[in-house]
């Protein structure tokens, strides 16, 4: 498993909380469709990048979950974070994110795409699936990532306090089901993509009324400025 999905890197309490997860038949029937899938097609992340988000915050560190549907499937785009682009091309989701960033926290427009520095401030930046056919949205649903990141959700709301998790789309929200809503904060809205941002994306603050909850509970909140 760990050479076939690289999870050899992944940080040491995710590791600790997910090493059984990663023995279940599931995700051996899943990894071996990944590899079947990568012989034959092009298929992105990069195996090294599957697990990124798992690499750069630690389950300790979460903070807030921004959960969004599948990886950017146009080539050098998507990078094991959600929503990020690797190559600084502004994919239409992305751009839409900005433009509610820009207004919701008054600041600049970005002019990087990568998302990286919100990671290492404690955003878990999670697809309910975590790979996808190049061209070829939501190729691997339905292939055993979505029971993966429904335990990733588990744990995170089982053994975090006070966790904002930001729920765009469809998809990510049906992982609602899974989180403590007494001791958590959830934000739901339409995916930012062009089809549905202006069906209440647009307009929901969801970088402000973050931090106001980490405030609120004490937690230092999250510089969202990405400059």
């Amino acid at each position: 498993m760990a050479k076939l999905m690289s999870v050899a890197n992944i940080a040491p309490l995710w590791k600790t909380y997910l090493n059984d997860e990663f023995k279940k038949p599931y995700m051996l029937k899943l990894s071996n469709f990944l590899k079947n899938e990568r012989t034959n097609y092009e298929i992105y992340p990069s195996q090294e990048d599957v697990f990124k988000a798992f690499e750069l915050t630690d389950l300790n560190e979460i903070k807030v979950v921004i959960l969004g549907q599948d990886p950017y499937h146009g080539k050098d785009q998507a990078h094991g974070l959600a929503f990020s682009v690797n190559n600084n091309t502004q994919t239409p989701s992305l751009r839409n994110i900005f433009k509610e960033y820009a207004d919701d926290l008054k600041l600049a427009h970005p002019t990087t795409t990568n998302l990286s520095q919100w990671a290492k401030q404690g955003v878990f930046l999670l697809n309910t699936t975590m790979t996808v056919r190049r061209g070829l949205a939501n190729s691997h649903k339905n292939r055993g990532w979505e029971i993966f990141t429904d335990k990733v959700i588990q744990i995170i709301s089982q053994h975090q306090s006070h966790v904002v998790f930001i729920l765009w789309g469809g998809d990510a929200q049906k992982k609602s089901l899974f989180i403590d809503t007494d001791k958590h904060l959830i934000i739901k809205s339409p995916h930012p993509s062009p089809l549905s941002a202006y069906r209440g994306f647009f307009g929901s603050k969801p970088f402000s009324t973050a931090n106001r909850f980490l405030k609120n509970n004490e937690i230092e909140p999250v510089n969202w400025n990405l400059i």
